[in-house]
């Protein structure tokens, strides 16, 4: 069985006029993902910034939940958290699952705009349960990954779908809605 591993990109990513940014770290996004991550038996979840003070939030954070004074105020918090590691961009993160499984994994990127060829959620799942390549899900903050990580990406995962034209989830609620679908035996 092939490990999913989640990435969430801080850069390059879009801001609502199209340009490319760097998006500020959420201690929001750092909760919820990992505690998504640790729910849905995913190997790691990469928060990947290349901001050095959010590097420093965001590992001030896990140390108040792993060994601060939240590690025994709430120990399954400490479990989520322990499966949170820091990347400065995708090559770092894709390159420490390759350190982490022997194996360079097949990145998958996410993302909420419609077009292009799509990897359905029925495929990606039966290429976790029979595929020993490790899979690195990659999901945008802002207004998306950049077309730069897209194309880069071995795969793009097919669009949420909503009732309607309106299609801008948070990456939280987006993250828990694909895991599900890729976990979820149903």
């Amino acid at each position: 069985m092939g490990d999913l591993f989640l990435a969430l990109l801080h850069h390059p990513v879009y801001d609502k006029n199209g340009a490319i940014v760097t998006t500020a770290v959420t201690n929001m996004d750092v909760h919820d993902i990992g505690r998504l991550a640790r729910t849905f038996d995913a190997r790691a979840f990469y928060l990947c910034t290349p901001v050095t003070t959010l590097q420093r939030l965001v590992e001030r954070i896990i140390r108040h939940w792993e060994t601060g004074p939240g590690a025994t105020y709430n120990e399954t918090r400490r479990e989520a958290l322990a499966l949170v590691r820091q990347a400065p961009d995708l090559d770092a993160a894709v390159a420490d699952v390759e350190r982490d499984t022997g194996r360079l994994p097949r990145v998958v990127a996410t993302t909420a705009r419609p077009g292009g060829a799509r990897l359905g959620y029925p495929a990606l799942r039966r290429r976790l349960a029979e595929d020993s390549v490790p899979q690195l899900l990659v999901l945008g903050t802002g207004w998306g990954l950049s077309e730069e990580v897209l194309h880069r990406a071995d795969d793009v995962l097919e669009t949420i779908a909503g009732v309607g034209d309106y299609n801008h989830l948070s990456v939280r609620c987006a993250a828990a809605i694909i895991l599900d679908r890729l976990r979820n035996p149903r």
